[in-house]
Order: structure tokens, then C-alpha cells, then sequence
């Protein structure tokens, strides 16, 4: 197998950076289980049929809340200053040989650990804690197309509430809620060898009621993507990443409405830029797997934090990939 027959296979590192990212979600009103930054370059294709087994570290950095006009928020009663959060995650994707509507079936699922889980930041529930299982992110189904000139994918992710939730505790390390979300999106080659191309994957999330709580979080819409430029015949990818995240319905907070209201604290929305690359990890002969680094910078946030993300992630496929 050559480099060219790999390039699909780099995307790998790229498309399971959500599932270690989700333990760590993006801050809201009340927060959902789809962290921002998590897919990049290449984010729209599915790597060819086999076993991979992936894991990562994610870690994001903020000292501003912004209020529903984008004021920086500076009131602080805890007196925290900044806020960090750090993910890890090791799990496993499994592609299949088997159609459904014409597109190659996968499924995935992996185990998150974090130090902090935001809960509702623009109240001021968040707080850091020792590192701990976090909610558990798995796709049961996950499709697959490729064309000459594109490739796309879409399928079902959901969120089991696995880690720990108590509505009075402030060392939470899950959300205390089932997440439901669609996805779909694609990548698009603008050049026969696909050196150049563009991707985009929409996610459409939402949830049940916390746990012993009347509290419902809103439906959130996520767009996330990248372009980039490959070399080596697709061994090794570059390009600048985005995203978006806004929240689409409001959220069902119950009997804390009124602070809603006096506060003027609507839905949320935050947009995010910056770099990625990604490099092979190989010998003359054998291909073990790729790593990607990226390093996100959040702008136009209101009702959430505005920080920088910075993620490593590897995967590997099993077995790994004689080359020629």
C-alpha cells in the first residue's frame, strides 16, 4: 500500500477527536455534551474498513465570560481567575465492509476522563476536581460515501450519562443527561490528486432532562471544519480548522427563569479558528498510525467562555499497514 492509498486513512486522528473531546463540552447557558474544536481538516471522511483504535489529550484555557452582549463578565465571587479543563479518552472505531444506503458501516465508542466539567459557566457552575470517568460518547451508527472528487458521511452519536452528577455538587463530572445528536457533512477535493480540500460536518444535538432536575438544556447546532493542503502523496495534511456552535432553542431552566430574565442571559454562541497538522507515524515499510495537534482560538462568544483549545491525538489501525 502506498501514501496515496493512506491519505484517507490520516483523517482517522481527526474524526475520533470527538469522542475524546466530549469530555469536555463547550461552556453554554447550561452546557451540552458537543465540545467545539473536536473535527478538523478532513473532517467529512470516513477511513477505509477495518479496526482503529484511537485515544488523545485535549486541554482548553479561558479567563473570559462573556454576557449576552459580549461584554467580558469580571465578577467572579469565587474569586477562580482562570479556568482550565483537561480530557483524556481511549477507544476504538470499527469500519465495515457492509452497505446501508450505499455508504460503508461503522460504529465507535469511547471512555472520556476530566478534571472539570462545566455545568452552566454564565452562572458560575464550573470548578475543577480530580480526573475522573466522564460521560461515555458512542456512534452506533456512522456512514460512509466516496466519489472521485468528495466524500461524505452522516449517522447517529449519543451521550450515556456515566460519569458523576449531583445537582448540589460543585465536583461534578458529568452532565447528568442522555444526548442525542445527527450529523452529516463532507469533504470536497478541489484537484485530481486531492492535494487541496475543504471539509464541513454538521451536528445536531439534543437532550434529555438532568438527572433529578426539571432542567432541559436547548437544542445546539455545531459546525465544524477545515481547509487544508496534503503532501507526500497525502502522508502529511496542514491546514487551518473552524468551527461554530450556537444554541438553537431555549433552554428549560424551571424555577431559575426569573435569574434568566434579570440577568438577560440568552442562548449562547461562540465561533473558533486556528491550525492543525497532521504527521504519519511510520517506517520505510510499515505505517503504525498518524498524529494530529491543534491549537483553536474562540472570538464572538456571548452567554460563554472565550479561550484556546489545544489537542493531541493518535491512532492507529490494527493491524498496522505494510507499505510498498
Amino acid at each position: 500500500m502506498t501514501y496515496r492509498h493512506l491519505r484517507v486513512l490520516g483523517i482517522l486522528v481527526g474524526c475520533t477527536s470527538c469522542l475524546i473531546l466530549g469530555s469536555i463540552p463547550a461552556a453554554a447557558q447550561f452546557m451540552s455534551h458537543n465540545f467545539r474544536g473536536d473535527f478538523g481538516v478532513l473532517a467529512g471522511t470516513q477511513p477505509p474498513p477495518g479496526w482503529y483504535v484511537a485515544g488523545g489529550y485535549v486541554r482548553f484555557d479561558t479567563d473570559t465570560l462573556r454576557d449576552n452582549d459580549g461584554n467580558e463578565i469580571t465578577f467572579d465571587p469565587l474569586n477562580r481567575g482562570d479556568v482550565a479543563a483537561n480530557g483524556y479518552a481511549v477507544g476504538f472505531w470499527r469500519v465495515t465492509e457492509k452497505k446501508i444506503l450505499g455508504g460503508n458501516y461503522s460504529f465507535m465508542a469511547f471512555p472520556a476522563f476530566t478534571d472539570n466539567k462545566f455545568q452552566a459557566p454564565i452562572l458560575g457552575l464550573y470548578g475543577s476536581t480530580s480526573v475522573g470517568l466522564t460521560d461515555l460518547y458512542f456512534q452506533p451508527i456512522n456512514l460512509g460515501w466516496h466519489t472521485k472528487q468528495s466524500d461524505y458521511t452522516a449517522g447517529i452519536g449519543m451521550v450515556a450519562p456515566t460519569g458523576s452528577f449531583d445537582p448540589e455538587a460543585d465536583d461534578n463530572l458529568g452532565l447528568g443527561m442522555w444526548s442525542f445528536e445527527l450529523f452529516g457533512g463532507g469533504t470536497w477535493y478541489f484537484d485530481e490528486a486531492k492535494k487541496w480540500h475543504f471539509a464541513t460536518v454538521a451536528f445536531y444535538e439534543t437532550h434529555s432532562k438532568k438527572e433529578d432536575t426539571d432542567i432541559r438544556v436547548g437544542d445546539i447546532l455545531t459546525l465544524e471544519g477545515g481547509l487544508g493542503r496534503s503532501f507526500m502523496e497525502g502522508a502529511i495534511t496542514v491546514g487551518l480548522a473552524y468551527d461554530a456552535q450556537f444554541k438553537i432553542t431555549e433552554d428549560d431552566v424551571g424555577d431559575l427563569q426569573p435569574v434568566f430574565d434579570l440577568f438577560n442571559i440568552g442562548k449562547h454562541q461562540v465561533y473558533s479558528f486556528g491550525a492543525e497538522a497532521t504527521l504519519p507515524l511510520a517506517t520505510k515499510k510499515k505505517l503504525y498510525g498518524f498524529i494530529t495537534a491543534r491549537y483553536m482560538w474562540d472570538t464572538g462568544a456571548r452567554n460563554t467562555f472565550e479561550g484556546q483549545t489545544f489537542v493531541l491525538l493518535a491512532s492507529f489501525p490494527v493491524p498496522s499497514v505494510a507499505l510498498q
